[in-house]
């Protein structure tokens, strides 16, 4: 069964124009990784695509951004089926991550509880090939 992304808030300004520096290099990652569909795509003012999931869309463009310093925090439904369905579609950990823990835990989603004003969250992090990162959490009772 796959997660459910509920609601997707950026890290910055606008979960719609978040920067890459390649569309069409970036958009694979999150179909066959992320679970995403492209149900928009425009040519002007730069190259943007929207990609959408379950209840919750983005947007890739190419505006000149710098990608590693913005992302999104994805509300999902369950943080560790979220996790067992990115896997399952070949997600690997970013180097960054991968240095930072032993060899044989790369892999792992290295979860941990993330309180935001009165709610916690279980989360994890995904970086993805073009530089962006995502939070993805399921909030704690």
């Amino acid at each position: 069964m796959k997660a459910v992304f509920k609601h997707a808030y950026p890290y910055l300004e606008d979960a719609m124009n978040l920067p890459v520096e390649n569309l069409a290099a970036a958009i694979p990652f999150y179909e066959t990784i992320m679970g995403f569909k492209v149900v928009a795509r425009k040519e002007a003012p730069f190259k943007s695509a929207v990609l959408a999931r379950d209840d919750i869309q983005i947007g890739l463009a190419e505006n000149g951004g710098d990608p590693t310093q913005e992302g999104c925090f994805f509300e999902v439904d369950n943080a560790e089926r979220a996790f067992d369905e990115l896997k399952s579609n070949g997600l690997t950990k970013h180097p960054s991550w991968i240095e930072r823990k032993p060899p044989e835990e790369s892999e792992e989603a290295g979860f941990s509880i993330d309180q935001h004003g009165a709610t916690a969250f279980k989360v994890f992090f995904v970086v993805a090939p073009d530089g962006l990162c995502y939070c993805l959490g399921e909030r704690q009772s």
